[in-house]
C-alpha cells in the first residue's frame, strides 16, 4: 500500500528537456500521482486549457496572492512572466490522497524541497547537451531567434543546479528516461 501522506514529487528541467513527455508518463503509470496545475499570467497556447494546464490569471491577480500568501513557490520565469504553485492545489489533491505531482522551474523546485525535506523527492531532467536541447527546441517550430537564445542562456543556467535535486535523468532516449524515472518514483510512492 502506498503512503501518499503530504509527499510531494517534483520534476522540474530546463525547456525542451522533456520534462512534460516524462511527467504525462509517471501519471498514466501511477494513480497516486495527480497533477498540479500551476497558475500563469502568459496567455494561453492552442489546445491549453483554463484550470487543466494552468490556472491563466492577470498579472494583478497574481500580485495579490503573492501578497496574501497563497503560493507554496513562485516565480517571475521571463520578464513579467509569472509562475506558481497555489498551495490550495496541494491541499486540494492531499485531500484526494493522492501526491502533487509539481511540473516547475528550478528555482521554484529548489524552494519546495526545502520546504519539505522530508516528505519531497525532485527530480532534474536534463537534455544530452546543450545542441540537443537547440535541435528539440528549433523542432517545435515555436521560437523566434531570440526567445531560443533566452531558453538556451536560462538552460545552461539551470543546468548548473542539478545537483541540488534527489535524482538526476538524463533524457537521452525517452523510453529509457521514463522507465528510469519510473523506477525511482515507484520507490517513492511505496516507502
Amino acid at each position: 500500500m502506498s503512503n501518499t501522506q503530504n509527499k510531494i514529487l517534483i520534476i522540474t528541467a530546463p525547456s525542451g528537456a522533456g520534462k512534460t513527455s516524462i511527467t504525462k508518463h509517471l501519471m498514466q503509470q501511477f494513480p497516486q500521482l495527480a497533477f498540479s496545475v500551476s497558475a500563469a499570467t502568459r496567455k494561453p497556447r492552442a489546445n491549453e486549457k483554463d484550470g487543466i494546464d494552468y490556472h491563466f490569471i492577470t498579472e494583478e491577480d497574481f500580485k495579490n496572492k503573492i501578497q496574501e500568501n497563497q503560493f507554496i513557490e513562485w516565480e517571475m520565469v521571463y520578464e513579467g512572466k509569472y509562475y506558481g504553485t497555489l498551495k490550495s492545489e496541494l491541499q486540494r489533491i492531499w485531500n484526494n490522497n493522492q501526491i502533487p505531482v509539481l511540473d516547475i522551474d528550478v528555482k521554484g523546485a529548489i524552494h519546495v524541497q526545502q520546504q519539505f525535506p522530508g516528505t519531497s523527492l525532485s527530480l532534474f531532467i536534463q537534455p544530452p547537451s546543450v545542441d540537443e536541447l537547440k535541435n528539440r527546441l528549433l523542432s517545435r517550430g515555436t521560437e523566434t531567434e531570440a526567445s531560443l537564445q533566452a531558453r538556451l542562456n536560462k538552460a545552461a543556467y539551470e543546468l548548473s543546479f542539478k545537483e541540488h535535486f534527489n535524482k538526476i535523468v538524463t533524457n537521452n532516449n525517452l523510453t529509457e528516461a521514463c522507465t528510469h524515472a519510473q523506477e525511482i518514483v515507484d520507490e517513492f510512492i511505496n516507502k
